[in-house]
């Protein structure tokens, strides 16, 4: 067998595996969740729920805040993404950062999707994106608003490099020298 054959070998048996972890993952069941209170950009309270908009269904970023390139990374990238998200479902980043700091680093990195401040919310930590051993993780949440307005969480994954939610890390894996010792650097 050839390394290309090889190749697409281990492609289709990567690929089978992620399709059974999703099927895994809907198959979880939804766990209730309380309609918590968040801040906005501009300091104003919102619920959970009304963050869904018109959507029943959301995508909730949990980013780790400001000091996380890392993070930043991966919010810049689905920034890209926002137009086909909001077509689909509502979606929401996350930050643990205070109010006006989530705000001001939300404009300057030209987020337009949506941004609240779970600063002074249990959210995080509820969620299983925070603990006070290992701090917060990056990661996302899908959750969905019922008619009667309770909402439940369905699925959870976390960010980190080579998954499968950030393209410039596989990407970067075929280039001759790898990933190497990069690190996304959002001062640049």
């Amino acid at each position: 067998m050839t390394i290309s054959e090889q190749i697409a070998t281990l492609e289709k048996e990567i690929e089978a595996k992620k399709k059974e972890i999703v099927g895994l993952r809907r198959s979880v069941p939804p766990t209730p969740v309380e309609d918590y209170t968040l801040a906005n950009p501009d300091g104003s309270s919102v619920s959970l729920s009304e963050l869904f908009g018109e959507f029943d269904e959301m995508i909730l970023i949990h980013n780790m805040g400001t000091g996380c390139s890392y993070c930043t990374l991966w919010a810049d990238g689905l920034n890209a993404f926002w137009p086909y998200f909001k077509s689909k479902c509502a979606f929401v980043l996350s930050s643990p950062d205070p109010v006006a700091k989530m705000a001001q680093f939300a404009v300057s990195r030209g987020w337009e999707y949506p941004v609240v401040s779970t600063h002074g919310s249990t959210l995080t930590a509820d969620f299983g994106m925070y603990t006070e051993k290992d701090g917060y993780w990056p990661g996302f949440t899908t959750l969905k608003k019922h008619a009667d307005g309770t909402i439940t969480r369905h699925a959870q994954s976390y960010f980190g490099p080579g998954d499968d939610y950030c393209a410039i890390w596989p990407m970067f894996d075929l280039l001759p020298s790898g990933v190497g010792d990069w690190e996304p650097n959002y001062q640049m």
